[in-house]
Parts: C-alpha cells; sequence; structure tokens
C-alpha cells in the first residue's frame, strides 16, 4: 500500500550510478528510509524534490528492505543554507541529531516544525547561529524526554546568585553557594538561566523570542551542546567540522 506524507531529507547516499537512499524525517511516521532510483539524473521527475535538506510531498511504496519513492514534489528547498559554511555545517548537525532522537514508526511532528523553523533561521540570518543552535538542542531535547529542572538550586531551591552551575549529567541546577559545598565551579550565569528557562519554557513559536550578548550566547551554546552530548552519550561527526567554523 503506498504512503503518502510530507518529509525532510535529512541524509542522502549514493548508489550506484545515480540512485540515491534517502534517510527522510516525516511527521506522522518518524524516520523513514527510501530508495529514490535514477533521482540523481537531472531529468529525472525526482531530481528537484529528492536532495538533501529538500522539504517535499512523498508517495512512497514499501519495498524489500526500504520504501521506494515513487512521487516527490518539492515544498521547499532551503537553497539559502548553502550561502555559508557555517549555516550548511550547523545544518548538517542539526540533520545529524533529529536523525539520533527520532524513531521510526513514531510521531514527529514538533521535531519536523522544529528543524524546518531552524534551517529557515539559518537560511534568512533573522538570528545569531549561537542562538539558533542552542534553541535547537534544547528543545529537540525537551521533545525526546530530557527535560532539566532549572527552575531552582536543586539543593535550595534559590536561583538568586549571580553564577550558578548546570549539572551536565543530571540536568540540575545548583545556585553558587551549594555548588560550592560540592565542590563543583558555576559555569552559567543568571542571564544564561533565564535565557535557557525561555527556550524551554516558551510556547515553541516564542522559544527564539530573546537577546543575550554574542559571548554569553556562544557560551549558552557550547552548554547546550555539552548537554546534549551529555544526555544522548553520543559524539556527533557533524560537530568537530561544525566547531571548526563556528566561533
Amino acid at each position: 500500500m503506498q504512503l503518502k506524507t510530507k518529509g525532510l531529507v535529512l541524509r542522502e547516499v549514493k548508489t550506484g550510478e545515480a540512485d540515491r537512499i534517502l534517510t527522510i524525517l516525516t511527521p506522522e511516521h518518524g524516520i523513514l528510509s527510501a530508495s529514490a532510483k535514477s533521482s540523481l539524473r537531472l531529468k529525472n521527475k525526482l531530481f528537484a524534490a529528492t536532495g538533501l535538506f529538500c522539504y517535499s510531498e512523498f508517495v512512497l511504496f514499501p519495498g524489500k528492505n526500504m520504501y521506494i519513492v515513487d512521487e516527490a514534489t518539492p515544498i521547499e528547498v532551503f537553497f539559502e543554507l548553502r550561502q555559508s559554511v557555517e549555516g550548511m555545517a550547523l545544518a548538517m548537525y542539526f540533520a545529524e541529531l533529529a536523525a539520533t532522537v527520532a524513531q521510526e514508526g513514531e510521531e514527529a511532528e514538533s521535531l519536523l516544525r522544529l528543524l524546518l523553523n531552524s534551517f529557515f533561521l539559518i537560511g534568512t540570518q533573522k538570528k545569531p547561529l549561537h542562538q539558533i543552535k542552542a534553541v535547537f538542542e534544547l528543545r529537540t531535547l525537551f521533545d525526546a524526554g530530557f527535560m532539566p529542572d532549572i527552575v531552582g538550586c536543586c539543593e535550595c531551591g534559590s536561583a538568586e546568585t549571580e553564577m550558578l552551575r548546570f549539572d551536565l549529567s543530571e540536568g540540575a541546577l545548583f545556585c553558587q553557594n551549594c555548588a560550592e559545598k560540592i565542590g563543583a565551579a558555576p559555569n552559567i550565569s543568571r542571564s544564561q538561566l533565564a535565557a535557557m528557562q525561555h527556550m524551554l519554557y516558551s510556547e515553541p513559536e516564542k522559544a527564539y523570542g530573546f537577546t543575550l550578548l554574542p559571548e554569553a550566547m556562544a557560551g549558552l551554546s557550547r552548554l547546550a551542546t555539552h548537554y546534549v552530548c551529555s544526555q544522548l552519550d553520543h559524539r556527533f561527526k557533524t560537530l568537530d567540522f561544525l566547531e571548526t567554523v563556528l566561533d
């Protein structure tokens, strides 16, 4: 039975002379693998809709090991992502992170919407890249069930000290006084904490509605990455390159 779905191409692998195997993130079915035969040929009907980061309407048929792409109509191709090395590297990381947390056969509508919004912001340069990165990382973990406890110190309940400690392994917050008692150094300021709370506790469409000084935003972005890697116990291949181009 054919499957009609919208989806975003997260990964493409060339096979044979002109075929591609696609990893597609769909809203209703999560991650799907599909073979797009002859899609690398310029005159092929699938060429424009099956490239990397294409968001398209797909008609798929079940094959022996994966779906077969029968039809594909592009909705958004995100050409703007390729305008900068930094933007493309960030998009590659987002795609790898999404493919890591999404599951086959499970709903992924909120993750797909977040990814599409993030690609749009990268391409239009409406927000700093570090801000887009931190929001995507923290909201992705939130949707995957990794919700940190950052309302107040896990020991005394306070969040009034100027510097605090965010524990990466536990996803817990310590005020500066309680952090010192356990021999942990502060790693997040009150302004960064407020931004982090806004990212996680706001409605999805409002998650980017905050400002931080560039240095503070870059620091929060790095902290978000460390939290992702700690919680998922995974080192992302795309991070190695991203960290060389994103200051």
